[in-house]
């Protein structure tokens, strides 16, 4: 939800070697040497954090082989989980695994021996965000220690397209609770539920964002993939943060029925992956109109089952991509030096480059003003409509959400203020200001934002830093936010990835693609190009902050 960004002044308000050693189908050349050139004693962390596990075309083919079983598999990265998240370096990315996920891979197993495969994520562990409800003996919570102990009676929308395509559903992810939306101060991966998420790659940095929880799990070979959701930032600069892709689609493309919204407007749900390739499977396992979310009818005749299709590895040669520097470059130093690499890359594979090619309401897009009438105005109807319609023993509406909380503020408030919940609960908006506020941000964004810089230079896309490199976690002062590209996209309801593209102290920096209503075919095949040429992601080190500069 990431309310913070809509006030004024700012942009809005270990072990693991037994493991490694009997799983050998998880290994590669280089994996294996990453992880022999870091003996153990190094590091209080085991060598074999190090590892990355394998996408998920080569897991699949070796499931077709026999080489590798969904139970194993899923016995793996429980153990991961336990030993990399609980354990070891204590990333707490994961808030809660599936007691029954054991379960399910044989199951799964069992039908792949009888009926065949379902498709490519057939046996394959995968995390859900914390905002998912799913019929199982799991909860969904948004990190509140109001919604524990309640369970769902019935699967969300991606929940139940990820069974239906043969995924084990692994666990689900910490997060910024509420999505970020319980503080105005806001502190990334931080909830009351699951503690805080740590970035892998430098344990004292900031996983960054809402979606934290999923792409610490995904860098961090935690699952094979996992859903995150985005109002404005929250898929894309987790992703980059973590030094993984993260693609947050067409508002609409992905049902959010039985899931827990902040601002429908903006709220996209996308999968975040080690790989442009395996961020594709995952996507075209999600899509389709379902009459649960109206939203989901603009995408007939848009959605595509099979992403991979797209995928070219000379997928650059002869787009044309613009570069906005006005507003989205400039904020950090780091940041800007590594995207200029990333678009040497891009013409050196073929690309035209448009530079300048300048987003025309770039600023009034920074204007706050809309955004809390539109924010506002949506997650005071969305979270009192999902604690309304949910059953179980918890808070029916926003109002006594705000009072469980300072009940219990010895653990829900005891680093966070609840103003952003209590600011969007004292804001009150007339609809026809909200119609014009949400008009305001379509035309702004769309029509005289994106797609008018889109036509004025022919482009295909736009490409941008995403965010700058993680800052320190601070549990007292909350983010200390210094600038990202994630708002035009997020306005519009448009499509972006982002993909990483380097690294500066150690840090991960990535870059963003953004292109108009429907455009995923598109900006996946320039993703994976780019990908493919520049291969800038590293594994995760696992820095202790007594490393960190």
């Amino acid at each position: 939800m990431r309310l913070d960004r809509i006030t004024p002044g700012r942009r809005g308000v270990l072990a693991m070697g037994v493991a490694a050693a009997t799983a050998p189908w998880l290994t590669s050349a280089t994996n294996a040497a990453a992880v022999s050139a870091v003996a153990p004693s190094d590091s209080a962390v085991s060598a074999a954090t190090q590892l990355d596990g394998p996408d998920i075309t080569v897991l699949a083919r070796r499931m077709a082989a026999g080489r590798i079983s969904a139970e194993e598999l899923t016995r793996y990265y429980l153990e991961r989980i336990d030993r990399i998240d609980r354990r070891g370096p204590g990333l707490r990315a994961v808030i809660e695994v599936n007691p029954d996920a054991i379960r399910e891979a044989r199951r799964l197993d069992a039908e792949r021996r009888t009926r065949g495969v379902r498709g490519p994520l057939h046996g394959l562990p995968v995390l859900l965000k914390d905002l998912f409800d799913t019929a199982d003996r799991m909860h969904t919570t948004a990190g509140s220690l109001a919604l524990e102990g309640g369970r769902p009676t019935a699967d969300s929308a991606v929940a139940a397209k990820l069974r239906a395509a043969g995924a084990v559903l692994l666990g689900k992810t910490n997060l910024s609770e509420w999505a970020g939306g319980i503080s105005i101060t806001h502190h990334p991966g931080w909830s009351a539920r699951g503690g805080q998420t740590l970035n892998p790659y430098k344990l004292d940095r900031s996983p960054s964002e809402s979606s934290s929880g999923t792409a610490v799990a995904a860098a961090a070979n935690l699952c094979v993939a996992g859903i995150g959701t985005e109002t404005n930032g929250s898929i894309v600069d987790p992703a980059a943060a973590n030094s993984v892709v993260g693609v947050k689609p067409t508002v609409g493309l992905v049902s959010r029925a039985g899931m827990i919204q902040g601002v429908p407007s903006q709220d996209s749900v996308g999968p975040i992956a080690r790989t442009v390739r395996d961020a594709a499977i995952m996507l075209g396992a999600l899509v389709g109109v379902d009459k649960r979310d109206p939203a989901t009818a603009a995408s007939r005749g848009h959605f595509q089952l099979d992403y991979t299709r797209f995928l070219d590895d000379d997928g650059l040669r002869g787009a044309r991509i613009g570069v906005p520097r006005e507003v989205y470059f400039g904020y950090s130093s780091h940041a800007d030096e590594i995207t200029e690499q990333a678009i040497d890359v891009l013409r050196k594979a073929g690309a035209t480059v448009v530079d300048p090619a300048d987003i025309p309401t770039a600023r009034q897009l920074e204007d706050t003003e809309t955004s809390i009438v539109v924010q506002a105005h949506e997650a005071k109807r969305a979270i009192n409509r999902y604690l309304s319609t949910t059953p179980g023993k918890h808070p029916r509406n926003l109002s006594e959400l705000i009072a469980f909380n300072r009940e219990h503020s010895d653990r829900e408030l005891l680093y966070v203020r609840q103003d952003g919940l209590e600011a969007i609960q004292a804001l009150d908006f007339s609809e026809a200001e909200y119609r014009a506020a949400l008009a305001t941000n379509h035309r702004l964004s769309r029509t005289e934002g994106i797609d008018a810089v889109l036509r004025q230079h022919s482009l295909d896309a736009l490409v941008m830093p995403t965010s700058a490199p993680p800052g320190k976690i601070d549990l007292i002062n909350g983010d200390n936010y210094l600038g990202g590209s994630s708002t035009p996209a997020a306005l519009a309801g448009y499509p972006a990835i982002t993909v990483p593209a380097g690294f500066t102290f150690g840090l991960p920096v990535g870059i963003t693609f953004i292109g108009t209503a429907w455009s995923e075919p598109v900006l996946l095949r320039l993703a994976h190009a780019y990908e493919h040429h520049s291969q800038a992601r590293r594994t995760p080190t696992y820095q202790p902050a007594a490393t960190t500069p």
